[in-house]
Formats: structure tokens, sequence, C-alpha cells
């Protein structure tokens, strides 16, 4: 598959710099980039990948320790049938400082021969196992008018990951790397060490050792630089900790890793929030309020370990009653995730509807107070995931606490279970049986994984 006319990515830069200090134990004396995984130095993994979607002119900044080794898997890339440039740091330079090393110029603002200003090229972190779709991504960045564009997803050790937010257009606000406060709460969209960047961006590289998330993304965005996330759900996963490496590895020998991409369909368990992984409480809208249920996140995480995506569908009329801004909202959904990732794990997505039909409250909203296609029991959020997603409905299965959440999943013809937790279907709005109840959302997930 090659890459589309109107996204144009003459080249792609692998920085394979990196010392390595946390996986030196299992690594020895092999660089990051070349650790095996299904056969294959990882390196190696990502230049099929690119040239899949024809990148075939690759740039790598290596440790010049390191030059021969790569030289001997790799020469000048003609059995992979690529082009490979070797650029040595004789010392570390930081993950865009390497950019600046490939330039060769005191002025890094020649980026333009590694591509010229109305074109864009594509950088990967050399210790990243990666498998998407890179032409929606260039697209993406391209129809955003980006400068530079940041793939981020979900994390299972969000606490140790450089975090991103962004506003619902994927437009970056802030950056959080770490380390951070341990009680400070974030969306849980890690960067992923996968750019679209364009010419302009070497504006904000310096002359100087220097870090993309550190340094030249936040001054980026200091001078009002459009800046984008991308987020996805395919396959990205670093090999920096013996761990990790491990689960790289055991993920490709069961074939997770291609099942990941975006070209293949996923099935995905839909949550409801109140009353299903959170404790209950009437119109929520205090941050400190929220809570998890007991099992949540060991639920959450069991789906984490799965095929299956984890997914968030929830009303929150608190807003159109005007108890809460969307920005609120957002708060009390970045502690939702911040609680789930201190345990491990993580959600694909979180849908909701601000709406409510009903006027008549003080303070309300009115431009929504309305009668809406979103709120459940319609299935719209359910819908908009799985465009999203890519997700088969077909596989799929929603949990929940209340008889409009049985009701959103029969519309769709998914497999529906009610949790005797919140509601415990008490609510009687709807006249939905579920397909199963069980005790709490663990074993809902317990009986959903078993079936699927």
């Amino acid at each position: 598959m090659n890459c589309p006319t109107k996204a144009t990515v003459l080249k792609a830069l692998i920085i394979a710099g990196g010392e390595g200090k946390r996986i030196r134990s299992v690594a020895k004396a092999t660089p990051k980039p070349l650790l095996d995984v299904g056969g294959r130095p990882l390196v190696e993994r990502q230049i099929l990948l690119l040239r899949r979607y024809g990148i075939r002119e690759i740039h790598l900044t290596v440790r010049a320790p390191d030059l021969s080794m790569f030289r001997a898997h790799f020469a000048s890339g003609e059995s992979l049938e690529v082009v490979l440039h070797y650029h040595t740091e004789s010392e570390p330079l930081g993950t865009a400082g390497g950019l600046a090393s490939l330039l060769g110029h005191s002025d890094v603002r020649a980026i333009h021969e590694l591509a010229p200003p109305d074109q864009t090229f594509v950088v990967l972190y050399g210790d990243v196992m990666v498998n998407m779709d890179l032409v929606s991504l260039v697209r993406f960045h391209q129809s955003k008018r980006a400068v530079a564009t940041l793939v981020v997803h979900p994390s299972d050790h969000p606490l140790d990951s450089d975090l991103v937010e962004a506003d619902e257009e994927g437009r970056i606000k802030a950056f959080h790397p770490k380390p951070r406060p341990r009680k400070s709460d974030h969306q849980n969209l890690a960067n992923a060490g996968v750019y679209v960047l364009s010419q302009s961006i070497a504006n904000h590289i310096p002359a100087r050792p220097s870090d993309f998330m550190r340094d030249v993304f936040p001054s980026a965005l200091r001078a009002g630089t459009p800046l984008y996330t991308y987020r996805t759900r395919e396959y990205l996963k670093d090999v920096g900790t013996p761990e990790r490496l491990a689960a790289v590895r055991a993920d490709w020998a069961a074939g997770r890793i291609e099942r990941r991409h975006r070209d293949c369909p996923l099935p995905a368990i839909f949550f409801d929030r109140d009353g299903t992984l959170c404790e209950l409480i009437p119109l929520l809208h205090r941050i400190e309020d929220l809570r998890l249920l007991p099992g949540a996140a060991e639920a959450v995480r069991r789906v984490n370990q799965s095929d299956c995506l984890a997914v968030v569908v929830t009303n929150q009329p608190v807003v159109a009653h005007g108890l809460c801004t969307l920005d609120e909202l957002d708060c009390i959904h970045a502690r939702m995730e911040t609680l789930l990732g201190e345990q491990g794990a993580f959600l694909d997505g979180i849908y909701y509807c601000p709406h409510h039909p009903e006027a008549g409250y003080p303070g309300e909203d009115a431009d929504l107070k309305v009668a809406c296609e979103c709120r459940k029991p319609s299935g719209e959020l359910v819908r908009r995931a799985a465009r999203d997603l890519n997700i088969d409905l077909s596989r799929s299965a929603f949990v929940g606490d209340s008889t409009a959440d049985i009701e959103t999943g029969k519309r769709l013809g998914l497999r529906t279970v009610l949790v005797q937790t919140g509601e415990a279907g008490h609510d009687k709005k709807f006249d939905a049986r579920p397909d199963a109840c069980c005790t709490d959302v663990a074993e809902a997930v317990n009986i959903i994984l078993k079936t699927l």
C-alpha cells in the first residue's frame, strides 16, 4: 500500500540512539532497536512498516559505538528495498537533537534538506513496536494543516509516560512530561513516539541537545503553532523495560500486534460509567466525588489484556443542568482515567451525552436542553465509537446498571449484562431484559470474555 498523492511523505527518521539503561540487564550490549521481536530486529519491523506505506528513504540516528552493528544488520538497506542513511551521535543529543545532527548544519532551520517546505516527514522512536495505518495518520496531519502531529494512545502505565492534553478536535492544549506529581489528574493520552512533522517545526529546535516533549513541542505550543494529537487504538508499545519487551514478544507470538491494525475490526465491551465502573452519586459534578467501584480497574485491565476494546458510554445531563462545564466534565473523566491507570488499566474511548430533553432547571444551559440523538438508549454514541475505532458490533457487549443501558445494547444487537451495583435495574424506565445478570462489573467481564 502506497501513500496517496495528497499525503506526500518523502522520508522518515528513526531515532535509534538511546542508551537503554533500564533494559541493559536483558539487552546486554545490543541496542534497543536491534532487540529481536519475532525473529527480526525491532527497527527492521519499523522499516518494513514504512516501506509498506511507500516510504523508502529512511534516516537513522545511532550512537557512534553502535554504528557497526546497524550496518552489519542492514548495510545500506538494499535487502529491504529501502535506502538507509546513518547519522552518528558521539554524545547523547536527545530525541530532537538527533534531528539537528541529521541536518548536518549549525542552523537547524535548514530542515528543508530532509523535507521540502511543502512536504512532511515521519519520525519514529527506535524502541517502539508500532503497527498502524500511516496513510490515515498523514491524511489527518495534512487535513489539520498541522506543523506537528503526535500519535497518542491510552497507556497501561500512564504514571511513567509523557502525557498530552488535547481538545475534542485533537488540538494540543498542554504537555505533561514525566515525572509528574503523584496526585495530578490528566487525560490518559500517552505520547507514542511517532510523529508527522512539517518543515516549520525547525523554528523550535535549538542548536543543542534537546527533547521533543520537553523542549521543541512546548516551545511550538507557546508560539501558537498548530499541534495536534492523532489518537489510535493500534499497536504501539515501547520496549524500554524487560517487562515491556517480554510483553511485546508475547503479543507478536499471539498475533495480537497484527490484529490491532486499524484494518482489523475488533470487538468492544461498552461500559456505563456511574453505577457500573464508578460509585453511583446522583448528578455527580464534583471531581472529588468520583470513586471507582471495587473490581472496576481489574475488569477494565482484563479487557485491555484481551483482543477487546474498553469503551465508556455515559449520559451526563449535569452539563445541561448547569452543574458543571464541559471542561469540568473532562477533568472528572481525567480523574477516572488516572484512578484506572494507577492500577494498570485504560479506556480506549469515553463517549458522553451532555444533553437533557427537559427544561426548567435553575441555572440550566438552554442550548443543551434538547431531544438529541446521542442520549442513551439511542445508540448514536456506540455507533460513533464503532466508526472511530473500527469496532465489530456483532461481537460486542454492553455492561450497565440500568434498563436504559440494557435497552441501548438491545437496539444495537449487542450482548447485554446488567450488574447488581448502582441502580441494579430498578430504574424500570424500559422493559429491556438483559442476556445475563452479574454481581458486579468484574464478573460481567469474566463471563463476556469467555464467550467472545
